[in-house]
C-alpha cells in the first residue's frame, strides 16, 4: 500500500515538473509574454504581467489538486469569461505572430495576398465554436 501510494506521488510530481518546465519554456524560448506585452504597448507592467502567470499557475494548480469547488455568480462569469477569452485571444494571436504561422499558412494554400480572408475565417470560427459550445454544450449536459 505505502509503495503504490510513493509510486503515485512520485508520477504526479514527475508529471507536474514535466508540465511545469513545458509552459516555462513555451512562455520564455517562444517570448510569448514579451511579444504581448510588446503588442499591447503595456511594457511598463512587467511585473504585473509575472505575478499574474506565476499566480495563475499556482492558483490553476491549487485548485485543480483542491476538492473543493471555485464558483462564481452570473453576473461575475461574464466580464470574467470576456477578461479570460481576450487573454487567450491575444495569447494565441502573439504566438501566431512569433512563429509566423499566419503568413506561411497563406503561402501554401494560395492565399498570400488575402490573408485578412484568412484572419476573419479564423476569428469567426472560434466564435462560432464558442456559441456553439457553450449554447448548446452546457445547456444539454
Amino acid at each position: 500500500m505505502i509503495v503504490s501510494i510513493l509510486f503515485v506521488m512520485f508520477v504526479g510530481l514527475g508529471g507536474g515538473l514535466t508540465v511545469g518546465a513545458g509552459f516555462v519554456a513555451f512562455l520564455t524560448v517562444m517570448g510569448i509574454v514579451p511579444r504581448l506585452m510588446q503588442l499591447t504597448k503595456t511594457m511598463r507592467f512587467v511585473q504585473a504581467y509575472e505575478g499574474a502567470v506565476i499566480s495563475g499557475a499556482v492558483f490553476g494548480g491549487w485548485e485543480t489538486l483542491n476538492m473543493n469547488h471555485f464558483f462564481l455568480s452570473e453576473w461575475l462569469a461574464v466580464p470574467v469569461g470576456l477578461l479570460a477569452g481576450m487573454f487567450v485571444g491575444m495569447l494565441a494571436a502573439a504566438l501566431t505572430e512569433v512563429l509566423n504561422v499566419l503568413p506561411i499558412l497563406a503561402k501554401r494554400i494560395g492565399f498570400g495576398s488575402k490573408i485578412i480572408i484568412l484572419l476573419m475565417a479564423i476569428v469567426f470560427g472560434k466564435i462560432a465554436g464558442s456559441l456553439f459550445h457553450w449554447l448548446y454544450f452546457i445547456h444539454h449536459s
